[in-house]
């Protein structure tokens, strides 16, 4: 099952390729599938995680690491590459590609929970968001039109339409109700917009934690001519339940849909594992890159606390076999002093180690789900990821 090379009806040829190389079993013990997108700067073989590189860099790491810790696609953030350097600066400079220096597929998010996100600094009507720079104070209007230019000048593979989310536990059913409608009435405006042909669009279900608002938003985003589905307002202040729940809602409207599927900002391997159960194709999240700079390393079952002085003469690699940098060459106590010392080659160890380890589980995964032993192997995986589960995996991008 693929995408077909014109995109719902609209007779315009997709710049993404979407094939499903094995479907969930006709039974429904999981709706687990391996897929496989093209795409113009290449392929990304899914389930997969993208890290995030917010500033046109995943932090502390260059180009050549980010293809040595195996990742096939990142994302950059519209709102923050607006403010700083200038999306009209990248473009003149040849676009986000040559800007960064990466050669492989960038997906730009719309810039919208950013905005959304600077509370009192925000002021949001129907037409867009008013808001005030968190660099200087200085007052800016972001719309559909102007998310969608923005993120056509950066000129990454996969564009973002701009939504509204909130936190879908704390949000009265009012107010999820109502960005839901607004999300759906500038999905339509992106859609209007986005004139760029060798640039994807993918459109963002929203609807909170209400079924119902959850299945009528799929049903709204679906009918619209993306060439992939964003399931957004989650992995925020709800539990793992009450988010496993609404994927549910959401994968049973899309079970028939050709399109890849995109859960926004969940980042723990547990709860990529039970995503992908429930038929996620992609993820992004700061959290392995963030808690790698906090002296968290994660190891199969659990993590470790490179900042806690039982490491400071502890000889062994943080993981046996692994195959990152920081592994190969370098001990828990040598990482130990590298914090504790606060040198800059910390940070670069610490990141390129989790994230080895995500894109490995996640390279796991696919190869159970290749085989037909995915089921079989759930225990093994659960195992494999971190033992606990927080309320949210998802953190504020960097």
């Amino acid at each position: 099952m693929s995408i077909p090379p014109e995109s719902a009806g609209e007779g315009r040829l997709s710049p993404a390729q979407f094939e499903v190389l094995v479907p969930p079993p006709a039974d429904g013990s999981t709706q687990a599938r391996l897929g496989r997108l093209t795409l113009p700067h290449g392929v990304v073989e899914t389930p997969q995680f993208m890290p995030v590189g917010t500033n046109a860099t995943v932090k502390a790491l260059d180009p050549d690491d980010l293809r040595g810790v195996g990742a096939t696609i990142i994302l950059s953030n519209t709102y923050h590459l607006y403010l700083r350097p200038g999306h009209e600066r990248i473009a003149a400079l040849g676009g986000l590609h040559k800007f960064m220096a990466w050669d492989r597929p960038i997906l730009t998010d719309s810039g919208g929970f950013q905005v959304v996100s600077l509370g009192d600094l925000r002021k949001i009507d129907d037409d867009g968001v008013t808001f005030q720079s968190h660099l200087d104070g200085s007052y800016h209007r972001f719309t559909p039109e102007l998310s969608i230019a923005v993120q056509e000048a950066l000129g990454a593979d996969v564009a973002v339409a701009f939504d509204q989310p909130v936190p879908p536990a704390s949000s009265s059913p009012q107010a999820v109700a109502e960005a839901a409608a607004r999300t759906h009435r500038w999905a339509e405006r992106c859609v209007a917009a986005h004139t760029r042909p060798d640039q994807a669009l993918f459109g963002i279900i929203q609807g909170g934690l209400d079924a119902d608002l959850r299945a009528e938003s799929t049903r709204v985003i679906a009918d619209l001519p993306f060439d992939g589905i964003c399931i957004g307002g989650l992995a925020g202040d709800e539990t793992p339940s009450q988010r496993e729940a609404m994927l549910e809602v959401v994968v049973g409207q899309l079970e028939s849909d050709p399109r890849p599927r995109y859960l926004m900002g969940l980042g723990s391997p547990a709860d990529l594992l039970e995503a992908v159960h429930r038929g996620i194709d992609m993820f992004d999240c700061v959290l392995p890159a963030r808690v790698a700079r906090n002296g968290q390393l994660w190891i199969p079952g659990g993590r470790l606390n490179l900042r806690n002085a039982q490491f400071a003469d502890d000889p062994r690699p943080v993981q046996e076999g692994c195959r990152c940098p920081l592994c190969r060459n370098f001990s828990r106590a040598y990482l130990a002093h590298l914090f504790r010392a606060e040198e800059l080659l910390a940070y670069r160890l610490a990141t390129c180690h989790n994230l080895t380890f995500i894109l490995d589980f996640m390279a796991e995964i696919r190869s159970a789900l290749s085989s037909g032993t995915f089921l079989e192997r759930m225990p093994e995986l659960r195992a494999r990821a971190l033992p606990s589960r927080s309320r949210a995996s998802a953190v504020q991008p960097e």
